[in-house]
C-alpha cells in the first residue's frame, strides 16, 4: 500500500459488510483513520477490532443513517476521536425488488429513506467540518440501475438515480470549498445483497442467469473491485475528478 488516504480521516457508511467493509480495510490499509458507520445489528465492534488490532485506528459508530438524531451522533463521535471527515463514502443503503404495483408505500419510503435521505444527513453533518479542515472528498455508491432501468426494480433504479445527481451537484455547489463528490456505479456484486438481488429477480422471471451475466459484463462484480474504485476518487490521484460517474460494471452499460 502507498499511504494514498494518509492524514484522512475517513467515514464509511455501511463499512461493516460487503463492499464497505472492503472500502474499511483498504481505506485503513492506506494510512487512514477509519470510522465505520453502520447499524446495530451489523458486526458491530469486530470489525473495529480487527483494524485495531493490524495497527489502524479505528473506530465503530452505530446508527441508521435515515435517523437525523442518530447520524449527528455518530459522525460526532467520529470527530471527537479522530478529527474532521475528509474522506466520505455513502455507502449504507438497501435493495427493494418486486412487481411495481405490488409495492406498497411503506417499502417505498424506506427505501428512500435509507438510499436517498441517509446520504443528504451524513453529508450535511460533515461537510461543515470538512470545509473547515480545507476540503477534500466524498464518494457516493449508485449503481447502473441509475442509468439502466431493470425490469422488476422501479424502486430501487429511482433511488440510485438520486444518487447520482446528488453527487454531481453537490461538486458543483462545493467545487469553490475544495469539495470532490463523485458517484461510483456497481453492475452486478457478489456479496450477499448482490445474491439476493439475483435471487429475488429471478424468482420474478427477470433472466440473471450465468449466461445472461456472462453477455451483460462478464462475471459478478468483487466486493474489493468497488472499494478500490471509491478509493481513486477519494484520493489525490483523483484531485481534478469531480461530478462524475465511475462505472464498476465491465460495460454492461457500454452495451
Amino acid at each position: 500500500m502507498t499511504g494514498r488516504l494518509e492524514g484522512r480521516t475517513a467515514l464509511i457508511t455501511g463499512g461493516a459488510g460487503g463492499c464497505g467493509l472492503e472500502a474499511s480495510r483498504l481505506f485503513a490499509a492506506e494510512c487512514a483513520r477509519v470510522g465505520i458507520l453502520d447499524l446495530h445489528s451489523s458486526d458491530d465492534e469486530a470489525v473495529a477490532a480487527e483494524l485495531t488490532a493490524d495497527g489502524h485506528e479505528a473506530v465503530f459508530v452505530p446508527a441508521d443513517v435515515s435517523s437525523p438524531d442518530q447520524v449527528r451522533s455518530a459522525v460526532l463521535r467520529v470527530e471527537e476521536r479522530m478529527g474532521p471527515i475528509t474522506a466520505l463514502m455513502n455507502h449504507a443503503g438497501i435493495l427493494a425488488a418486486g412487481p411495481f404495483l405490488e409495492m406498497d408505500v411503506e417499502e417505498w419510503e424506506r427505501l428512500m429513506a435509507i438510499n436517498v435521505r441517509g446520504m443528504f444527513l451524513v453529508t450535511q453533518a460533515v461537510l461543515p467540518g470538512m470545509i473547515a479542515a480545507g476540503g477534500v472528498s466524498i464518494v457516493c455508491t449508485s449503481s447502473i440501475s441509475a442509468v439502466a432501468g431493470t425490469p422488476m426494480e422501479v424502486a430501487y433504479c429511482t433511488s440510485k438515480g438520486a444518487v447520482h445527481m446528488f453527487a454531481r451537484a453537490l461538486a458543483v455547489e462545493f467545487r469553490d470549498q475544495a469539495i470532490r463528490s463523485n458517484a461510483v456505479c456497481p453492475g452486478f456484486i457478489a456479496t450477499d445483497h448482490g445474491r439476493r438481488e439475483v435471487d429475488i429477480l429471478a424468482r420474478h422471471g427477470v433472466d440473471v442467469s450465468d449466461e445472461a451475466m456472462q453477455a451483460t459484463q462478464g462475471r459478478m462484480c468483487r466486493p474489493d473491485e468497488v472499494a478500490k474504485a471509491a478509493l481513486f476518487l477519494l484520493s489525490d490521484d483523483a484531485s481534478f475528478v469531480s461530478g462524475t460517474r465511475l462505472f464498476v460494471d465491465n460495460g454492461y452499460t457500454a452495451l
